[in-house]
């Protein structure tokens, strides 16, 4: 099975801890041992919206901000690649040809951020679908999708499991209203649309949930089913 897995920076590196980050790499490479070709996008979290606050204070462009962020993205796939234990070595991508290109090969690869303007939600999504990855698997800070900020509304109910094109109803409020917050971007949520890709959104924090979610099917968080889809032929009994 491929596989494509965003992980946010603030699920890996919520602050510099060298066995968080080795333990994020070891479910990786549990999900390598299984047999998964797997690609991971890495945001920047908590430290690149820290940077880019600063930045533009100072006087910075919108695009001089995304430029920060997208640095911070890559220091943090970095950080994740050192922690990759001897045997697996995944490429260090720059762009998404690099890691198509390793996918294809059928080697693990991991990559930040590439383009102002395009979150890391969306770089995950544009390489599921270039790459026909049979499932993409955003690890956040959230531990699924609501119909409602379960922040701000105590009575937010979670879905577990809904329709791309309910995806993009669902995201589309949250993108408009000022300092909201949802789990996957609206861009990535209109190209899991457009590709027809079996997703799930699960809370991230606990790599051995990622890990299990990908090898099994089985987690707490949401499942983004398109019609008429069924369950990857990995997970069949």
């Amino acid at each position: 099975m491929r596989v494509v897995l965003s992980l946010g920076g603030s699920v890996l590196a919520p602050e510099l801890d060298a066995s968080r980050v080795a333990d994020h790499a070891a479910a990786v490479e549990r999900v390598i041992r299984d047999g998964c070709d797997v690609g991971i996008v890495v945001g920047g979290g908590g430290v690149a919206r820290e940077y880019i606050g600063t930045a533009r204070e100072l006087g910075a462009s919108e695009v001089e901000l995304d430029r920060l962020g997208i640095d911070v993205t890559q220091i943090n796939a970095r950080l994740l690649r050192a922690g990759f234990g001897e045997g697996v070595e995944p490429t260090l991508a720059d762009g998404y040809e690099t890691a198509e290109a390793a996918l294809r090969r059928g080697e693990t690869t991991v990559m930040g951020g590439v383009a102002p303007g395009q979150t890391t939600d969306a770089v995950a999504a544009v390489l599921a679908e270039s790459v026909g990855a049979d499932l993409l698997v955003y690890g956040t800070g959230a531990d699924g999708i609501y119909d409602a900020d379960p922040a701000e509304h105590d009575d937010a109910t979670k879905f577990e499991s809904l329709s791309p094109e309910a995806l993009v109803e669902e995201i589309a409020p949250m993108s408009r209203d000022a300092g909201a917050s949802a789990p996957v971007d609206l861009f990535a949520a209109k190209l899991i649309q457009r590709a027809r890709m079996r997703t799930i959104v699960l809370d991230g924090t606990d790599p051995t949930a990622v890990a299990d979610a990908v090898l099994t099917g089985d987690h707490t968080g949401t499942d983004v089913i398109p019609d008429g889809g069924t369950e990857p032929t990995y997970w069949a009994p």
